[in-house]
């Protein structure tokens, strides 16, 4: 399985794009872009599993510095403070990783500010 066989090659290229400059990337900016967010539970845990490459069932911090290169091949990596503010917006327990259950599938959905109903259509709620 690849991320193109979950998200739009433009829409994903469109991301990284915006988040070219170092310090520039903002994870509900590039998940709202790469159209993550209008994705079903079951597919955010499929990009999960191609973003956990050592297939850990965590996503840690080493993997979140290549997150971007894991979309498109030769992206930049990301910067040491954007690997911790990743990590501080998704780490709910602070043990250094982010796992797919809670802390993923809760980034993605409920703290960006969207609810996947049960067929998968995303709508914007208030926090």
């Amino acid at each position: 399985m690849s991320l193109t066989s979950i998200l739009s090659a433009e829409a994903i290229e469109n991301a990284v794009k915006e988040c070219q400059a170092p310090d520039s990337f903002s994870f509900k900016k590039f998940s709202q872009l790469c159209g993550l967010t209008s994705k079903s539970p079951k597919e955010v845990k499929d990009v999960f599993q191609i973003l956990d490459e050592d297939n850990s069932g965590f996503i840690e911090e080493s993997e979140l510095k290549f997150f971007l290169q894991r979309f498109v091949p030769g992206a930049r990596t990301l910067t040491d403070a954007e690997c911790k503010g990743f990590l501080s917006a998704a780490d709910d327990d602070n043990d250094g990783k982010i796992g797919v259950e809670g802390e993923w599938l809760s980034a993605i959905t409920c703290r960006l500010g969207y609810y996947h109903e049960p067929i998968g259509k995303a709508v914007s709620i208030s926090l």
